[in-house]
């Protein structure tokens, strides 16, 4: 791995966020655009082109790439978009026992971290002459991609926080296989999640259908779910006419380290990180040079061993790297300025390093908090800011699909009191009418 010596270089190297619209497709998306569309078109373009066409052709739209963008077959394409809940209780039954059985117990752990956010999320109160009341969401729909490499933790680290938040309908899209069939497996935790409805659509289409409604698939009023660079544009495209859960780019992975550390412990770590995607990124934080060496050859000698050891090498290679810190406050300030989604600390003092975190989608603390388990039976969904998002945004949660709305009861005592001075602000702004209704109000107006 590349080491980097110093904050400075590492704010101008592998700690600078890569903004989304600049990141470069391959070869073969390009291909594929050029098939699809007959123009050279850029990832923007090719968003604005699919939400266009669901919005004005519906199903037919769906269906169309479904077949052109995902490679479904013709006659697979036809068939209805909703999954009938037949295949979904059938999936069961073809599904490994011993995997069903870990998506229950990683579900019993969801739902118990969930329920005690829904115990001291922020309630309503009503005493007085403004008050709030706490609602969830009608509808929510949820993407899940994936059809060669399907994510059915996915589907219950989205799903759940929303059932426990209380929301009525609860829809998944996802892509399918050229034969128009779900991965069991995802449809397996989509049942033990508690999901209303699956329908075939993958991608852009899949997003835009729930955005905006079509004959088969309802409008949700909110669109969760990671996905590839043109979903996560087509979520920031529709931000303002249907509510999103957040931008999710690329899966981050900071390790802070000192020579206390076990090099094998975090360059497991690092490696994990890694083979999420060619994207992903995979950094340590140590302000010791021999740690540094030892991860560097630990990572070396793991690649070979991992089944995507290609994409974790090509991760490792392109965003990966190594950093020497002064000292590890320092090591946790750049941390801090990178705000990653997922922030690992191996550090003899790792409790009280915690409590100087401010930026981060989750903090694993101790060399015994692994980062895989957060991806699968911790409790937390590990849908979470990536992008330095995590600077302002928070891991998904029963908080997402709660609404406040606010409650005003007033009676005639605190109208005398508090109208006066509002029907002078209203006269200030030139709002004549506001004064008037406030004015109709009062007691001396109407003796």
């Amino acid at each position: 791995m590349r080491v980097i010596k110093g904050a400075q270089e590492a704010r101008s190297t592998i700690l600078r966020h890569t903004p989304l619209d600049d990141r470069k497709l391959p070869s073969t998306a390009h291909d594929l655009i050029r098939r699809v569309f007959g123009a050279e078109l850029g990832p923007t373009e090719v968003v604005d082109r699919i939400l266009r066409d669901v919005r004005e052709n519906g199903d037919d739209a769906v269906r169309h790439y479904n077949e052109e963008i995902d490679g479904v077959s013709p006659q697979a394409a036809k068939q209805p978009l909703e999954v009938p809940r037949d295949e979904i209780i059938q999936a069961r039954s073809v599904a490994d026992e011993s995997l069903v059985e870990a998506l229950t117990l990683a579900a019993e752990r969801i739902h118990t971290f969930h329920d005690q956010q829904l115990a001291h999320s922020f309630k309503g109160f009503q005493n007085g002459p403004a008050g709030q009341v706490v609602r969830p969401l009608d509808r929510a729909g949820f993407y899940v991609p994936g059809t060669t490499a399907i994510y059915p933790s996915t589907v219950l680290m989205s799903v759940i926080p929303a059932r426990v938040a209380g929301v009525t309908e609860v829809i998944m899209t996802t892509p399918v296989g050229r034969d128009g069939t779900v991965a069991p497996l995802k449809l397996v935790a989509a049942d033990i999640a508690g999901v209303d409805h699956v329908f075939r659509a993958g991608g852009v289409q899949g997003i835009a259908a729930m955005a905006y409604g079509t004959e088969t698939i309802p409008r949700v009023d909110k669109v969760c779910g990671p996905g590839n660079i043109f979903v996560t544009l087509a979520k920031k495209k529709l931000f303002g006419e249907v509510g999103i859960d957040g931008v999710f780019g690329p899966s981050e992975t900071l390790v802070v380290a000192d020579a206390h550390a076990d090099p094998a412990l975090v360059a497991a770590d690092l490696l994990a990180g890694a083979e999420h995607d060619e994207l992903a990124t995979a950094i340590l934080l140590t302000d010791s040079t021999e740690l540094a060496g030892a991860v560097s050859q630990a990572v070396e000698a793991g690649l070979s061993s991992l089944d995507r050891s290609a994409i974790a090498r090509e991760s490792l290679e392109a965003r990966g790297g190594i950093i020497l810190a002064d000292s590890v406050a320092e090591a946790i300030h750049l941390a801090n300025d990178f705000a990653p989604e997922h922030l690992c600390l191996h550090l003899a003092t790792a409790a009280h390093a915690m409590q100087h975190v401010r930026n981060a989608g989750c903090i694993f603390v101790g060399e015994h908090s692994v980062e895989s388990i957060g991806d699968y039976t911790a409790g937390p969904s590990h849908v979470m800011p990536t992008g330095g998002s995590a600077a302002y945004a928070s891991p998904l949660g029963v908080q997402d699909f709660l609404k406040v709305m606010s409650v005003v009861r007033l009676d005639q005592e605190t109208v005398d009191k508090i109208g006066p001075p509002a029907a002078a602000i209203a006269r200030a702004e030139g709002l004549t009418a506001h004064a008037l209704a406030i004015e109709s109000r009062l007691r001396r107006e109407r003796s």
